[in-house]
């Protein structure tokens, strides 16, 4: 007898597609996240794309755990006090709408949770932190977006070190102090939320990954991205190996608890 899928919600995008004046909106997803999904934690990916925030419980009671994934659209700037400074920057709303009361009841209710380059973001606002708009104008600040003449594979190749807090999981998923890893961004931490570790910085400073303290189960969130040919890199595959390895476990408890109310 087969165990049932290991079932991960990734949210979708919304973007309008399609020539010009005749334009309408579709649901978007990056295939290279359900393949990750797929192959480095033996999960299935599964959408919920008219999802509303009042039914977010009842939804997550059927899953095992929720990537939010990465996206050309940043996170709207005011979910944290600010007015858009850009108005060339793309966004996504409908996004945000459901993502971060999501990041929320996820924290609640104990689903594993793993932000990637977005998903990052949208974990740090939805518990009260800020973000730079556009990392490459603050003072000090490296330029942390893909090179636009480069190919796609060259964009996502390794682009520079992060350095690892010690006795934090990055730390031994990596196996060492440091890790390189690919940047393709323009938004980053500003303020860091409470309740949220930073465990990787980049050589400038900026907020790479962290980890929600005193979550009740798997709750980590990077600013790169793992999900692009991770059987190639052993730090990207321990990532979701531990995911792979929470969203398992969430998996039998939930049997088991349906077992006992039967």
């Amino acid at each position: 007898m087969h165990e049932p899928p290991v079932l991960v919600w990734l949210p979708v995008d919304r973007r309008y597609l399609g020539e010009e004046g005749k334009r309408s909106p579709f649901y978007v997803l990056g295939e290279k996240y359900a393949l990750a999904l797929k192959h480095a934690a033996a999960a299935e990916p599964v959408l919920f794309p008219a999802a509303r925030p009042e039914a977010l419980p009842a939804m997550l009671s059927m899953v095992h755990g929720v990537l939010l994934t990465g996206s050309p659209a940043n996170v709207h700037p005011s979910h944290f006090g600010e007015e858009v400074t850009d108005p060339r920057l793309p966004l996504d709303p409908h996004r945000d709408d459901l993502t971060l009361p999501l990041v929320r009841a996820c924290v609640a209710q104990g689903v594993p949770l793993l932000g990637i380059c977005r998903g990052f973001q949208e974990i740090n606002v939805a518990l009260g932190g800020s973000l730079h708009q556009q990392v490459h104008h603050v003072d000090g600040m490296a330029d942390h977006r893909e090179d636009p003449q480069l190919s796609y594979e060259e964009q996502y190749g390794l682009s520079h070190e992060v350095h690892l807090v010690p006795d934090t999981p990055f730390h031994a998923w990596a196996g060492g102090a440091t890790a390189r890893v690919n940047s393709l961004h323009g938004q980053g931490v500003n303020r860091l939320a409470q309740g949220l570790k930073p465990m990787a910085h980049a050589p400038d400073g900026l907020v790479e990954a962290f980890g929600v303290e005193g979550a009740r189960s798997f709750a980590y969130a990077v600013q790169w991205h793992p999900e692009w040919q991770t059987a190639q890199h052993p730090f990207y595959s321990a990532i979701f190996a531990a995911f792979s390895k929470a969203c398992h476990t969430r998996r039998q408890e939930l049997q088991g608890a349906a077992a006992t109310a039967q």
